[in-house]
C-alpha cells in the first residue's frame, strides 16, 4: 500500500471512530437522561394539607412564613393556609371532622373546647407571649392589686386574655368573678371605653392593643402572659385531627417539624416576617416589628415538654374554674396530647 493510499485509510478510521464515539455518547446521555428523568418523575407527591389559622394574629405568623419561604415544601407538604374567623368550638370540630387537617391556635382558648372531647390532638407549638394586660392611670389601676373593685374591658367573654389574667388575679390574691368585672366592647373601641369610663384596665392582644396604647394617653403594662413563671411558657398551639395521628403519623411530624423551623426564622428575621405577615393586615410593617419583638418565638416545645405545659395550663384553667372540678390536669394532657416525632 502507497503512503497516500495509508493516510487515506487512517483518516477514514478515525472519522469512523469519531462516529461510533459519538453514538456512544448519545446513548450513554440519552441513558442518564432517561435515570435522571426517571427518578424526577419518581419523586413522592406532596402531602396536601388544610391548616387553620386566623389571619389577624400576627403571632401566627409562623404559617404565612412557612408557606412563602418554601419551609412546608421542604418537608413534603402542600400547604393550604385557611383563614378561620368562627368560634373555637366550630375551629376544632372542623379539625375533628376533616374539614381542616390541621390548626394554630392559642392554648388559653382551646383547652376548655378540648375538654368537651373533640377528637383534636396538640402536636406542636409556635411561640409564647402575645396577651397583654394594661390599666388606665385616670382610674388609678397601676397594678394588678388596684384591679379590685374595677372593670376589665375585653373584645370577648370568652377571650384568651380574658382566661389567662383570671388565673393571673387568682395567684395575685383576687377573685376573678367577684374582685373585677369583665365587661366586652367591640375590639377597636375598647381604649375609648377607658376614657369614658366604662372600663378602668384592657385585657387584649396585640396589634391591637399596641395600636389602642399607641392612641389612648394613660394607659399603663399590669402584666402579659410571659409574665413571672410564664416567662418561658408557650402560647399558640398545633393541633392536628386525631385521624392524622392514627393513620398518617408522618405527616403530623412533617407539619410539627415546619411549624417549629418557621417560628426560628420568625426569631430570627422579625423584619422578613412582618413584610410576609403584611398582605394580611392594614398595620404598618413597623408596627408588626414592634409586635415581634415582644414575642418568644423560640418558646415551641414539643414532646413532654408541651404535655407538661398542657397539663401545667389544665391546672391553672381548674383553679379558676374553666375546666371543670372532674377534671385531671394529668389525665387530660395525656387525651390531648400526642407525641409525633417519636
Amino acid at each position: 500500500m502507497n503512503s497516500v493510499g495509508h493516510k487515506a485509510e487512517v483518516v477514514i478510521d478515525s472519522l469512523a471512530r469519531r462516529k461510533w464515539l459519538r453514538a456512544v455518547g448519545a446513548t450513554t446521555a440519552a441513558g442518564v437522561a432517561g435515570a435522571v428523568a426517571g427518578r424526577v418523575w419518581a419523586a413522592p407527591a406532596l402531602k396536601p394539607v388544610k391548616l387553620a389559622w386566623n389571619a389577624n394574629a400576627i403571632c401566627l405568623s409562623a404559617a404565612p412564613v412557612a408557606l412563602e419561604r418554601g419551609i412546608f415544601e421542604k418537608h413534603g407538604l402542600k400547604v393550604e393556609l385557611v383563614n378561620f374567623a368562627g368560634s373555637t368550638d366550630q375551629l376544632l370540630e372542623a379539625i375533628a371532622t376533616s374539614k381542616a387537617d390541621a390548626g394554630v391556635g392559642m392554648i388559653h382558648r382551646w383547652i376548655k373546647p378540648l375538654e368537651s372531647g373533640f377528637d383534636v390532638k396538640l402536636v406542636g407549638s409556635s411561640h409564647g407571649g402575645c396577651s397583654r394586660l394594661v390599666g388606665y392611670e385616670a382610674a388609678g389601676v397601676t397594678s394588678l392589686a388596684k384591679l379590685k373593685g374595677k372593670t376589665i374591658a375585653v373584645s370577648d367573654l370568652n377571650a384568651p386574655g380574658k382566661n389567662f389574667f383570671s388565673v393571673l388575679l387568682a395567684k395575685a390574691g383576687l377573685d376573678p368573678e367577684r374582685d373585677v368585672q369583665w365587661r366586652q366592647f367591640p375590639g377597636d373601641m375598647l381604649g375609648l371605653a377607658v376614657e369614658k369610663g366604662e372600663a378602668h384596665a384592657i385585657a387584649d392582644g396585640d396589634p391591637n392593643l399596641l395600636l389602642i396604647q399607641r392612641r389612648t394617653k394613660g394607659l399603663v403594662d399590669l402584666a402579659t402572659n410571659l409574665s413571672g413563671e410564664y416567662a418561658a411558657k408557650t402560647c399558640c398551639v398545633l393541633g392536628v385531627s386525631g385521624a392524622m395521628v392514627r393513620n398518617d403519623k408522618g405527616t403530623a411530624a412533617a407539619l410539627t417539624r415546619a411549624i417549629v423551623e418557621a417560628s426560628d426564622f420568625v426569631a430570627d428575621n422579625p423584619a422578613e416576617t412582618a413584610r410576609i405577615y403584611s398582605p394580611y393586615t392594614k398595620v404598618a410593617e413597623s408596627e408588626l416589628r414592634a409586635v415581634l419583638a415582644t414575642l418568644t418565638h423560640r418558646s415551641h416545645p414539643v414532646g413532654k415538654n408541651l404535655k407538661d405545659e398542657i397539663e401545667f395550663y389544665a391546672r391553672d384553667f381548674k383553679l379558676v374554674k374553666v375546666l371543670k372540678p372532674t377534671t385531671d390536669p394529668a389525665r387530660f394532657a395525656s387525651h390531648v396530647f400526642a407525641d409525633v416525632l417519636t
